[in-house]
């Protein structure tokens, strides 16, 4: 049974790898998320069997009713949604961890080896920060909270004192491992700086600190698995926490800001409603029709839509789609623009836009399209903001200072598509709404494109 148990481990690690690896793409996401999934299924199943916690029935039962939620979650969540959902199965995991850690605490307590105190320690104090951190992060995201950084006097300082806590609780728990009260009391320091953790982060960083919640509820189970001496456990908490770690880096570069800064700089309002003047000079704009639109878009030859929130909060993908294909139709080349970190968590607008079955061979990342703008007649931005503020790159009292952008206002005639005038989350005004070349089509993203295709339909 032991060799069984080894190889089934070994093959759902396997698995696991192959699935991350064909996460790498659109056209094979959907493969690797399957592969991933038989593994987990498998690691659970012999995990049960081997242990005898549970028993044939009692698996087939959990498994139907776990997969069940999931299932209905997974069919009834909305797009603008998602980030939530995942903020959440983030928390899910950390405070899985904590549980199963503090349970095995309970059970062999003082009789175990010093490292296996430590991983307790980790298991519970990561565990329980991912959970509390995650629950603020959805929290900001379902406008439960304001979405804004919310920065508390001496908020650095109470931080610290936590995290000095911790490791004074951590390190009686060691020299006293029969005392409870030193495993609560790292779980109530944890549980608070999850909470100060994430608060002072506004709503533009958000996809950096998803990424980085995920890699934190990694890093738990990973200890945890050391915790249960589970191979499969310590191997799939490692590569959760590695990409996620790395996905964290690669949002922090598309931002061009450090981890630091994002953890610290309090950047972001509470949402894209803020005035598009405020902090800098008062202007007023030309409103087009979408009938308008139809017009210019009668006489171009290439058109680069760039989705942004705004797209996904209008549910008008699919929409979107219909127009791309009426305009490809015509012998117009159209392409689609993907910022990094477009929308509220990395992959949001791939996600949007696979759901509505847009080819993956018209996606195209930042740095591959960047330089067609130039060559491009319209640049179509669909409630976005922040990621094609030109401010990025000439104002450098800007929160986007140094961020790399899409470079919309190089195209010949650039569209926004907006319910309103509102700066992005970063708060920052964006004077690509005041250019001569650009018009403002103002609504709803979903009513505004369906307008859109009627008027082209009836040419």
């Amino acid at each position: 049974m032991i060799y069984l148990e080894q190889f089934s481990y070994l093959f759902a690690s396997a698995l696991f790898i192959l699935g991350l690896k064909f996460l790498g793409s659109a056209k094979t996401a959907r493969k690797g998320m399957q592969l991933a999934m038989y593994g987990m299924g498998l690691a659970i199943v012999i995990t049960l069997v081997v242990s005898g916690i549970a028993g044939p029935v009692q698996i087939i039962v959990g498994m139907l009713i776990g997969g069940g939620i999931g299932a209905v979650v997974a069919k009834k969540i909305q797009m603008t949604s998602m980030p939530q959902m995942v903020a959440l199965f983030n928390g899910f995991g950390g405070i899985a961890s904590t549980l199963v850690a503090y349970s095995e605490y309970i059970r062999f307590t003082g009789a175990e080896a010093m490292d296996v105190n430590i991983t307790v320690i980790l298991s519970l104090f990561i565990g329980t920060v991912t959970f509390t951190g995650s629950l603020i992060a959805f929290a900001k995201l379902q406008g439960i909270m304001r979405g804004a950084p919310i920065v508390l006097p001496l908020h650095q300082i109470l931080n610290i004192l936590l995290l000095l806590g911790t490791i004074t609780f951590g390190v009686m728990n060691v020299l006293s491992p029969d005392v409870h009260m030193w495993a609560w009391f790292i779980i109530a320091a944890a549980a608070i700086f999850g909470i100060t953790f994430v608060i002072p982060i506004g709503g533009a960083d958000m996809p950096v600190v998803i990424a980085l919640l995920n890699s934190y509820s990694g890093l738990a189970a990973a200890a945890t698995g050391f915790v249960l001496s589970n191979n499969v456990l310590i191997i799939s908490g490692a590569l959760v926490g590695a990409s996620g770690l790395i996905l964290t880096q690669l949002m922090c570069d598309a931002m061009n800001r450090s981890l630091t800064n994002v953890l610290f700089g309090a950047v972001g309002t509470d949402d894209s409603t803020g005035e598009a003047g405020a902090g800098g000079e008062q202007k007023s704009v030309t409103a087009y029709t979408a009938e308008d639109a139809a017009m210019i878009m009668d006489t171009i030859q290439s058109v680069i839509i760039v989705p942004g929130y705004g797209l996904a909060v209008a549910q008008a993908q699919h929409v979107l789609h219909e127009l791309g294909e009426i305009l490809t139709a015509r012998g117009i080349d159209v392409k689609y623009a993907i910022h990094p970190v477009a929308g509220r968590m990395p992959g949001h607008m791939n996600v949007l836009l696979a759901e509505a079955n847009v080819p993956y061979d018209v996606l195209y990342e930042m740095d591959d399209i960047n330089d067609e703008f130039q060559n491009t007649d319209v640049a179509l931005v669909i409630g976005a903001n922040d990621v094609v503020n030109p401010s990025a790159r000439t104002k450098k009292d800007s929160p986007l200072y140094g961020m790399p952008i899409l470079n919309v206002d190089y195209a010949s005639t650039v569209m926004f598509v907006k319910r309103s005038m509102g700066a992005g989350f970063a708060g920052e005004a964006n004077p690509l709404f005041f250019d001569d070349k650009t018009m403002m089509v103002f609504g709803d993203a979903k009513a505004v494109v369906t307008a859109l295709v009627k008027s082209l339909k009836e040419d």
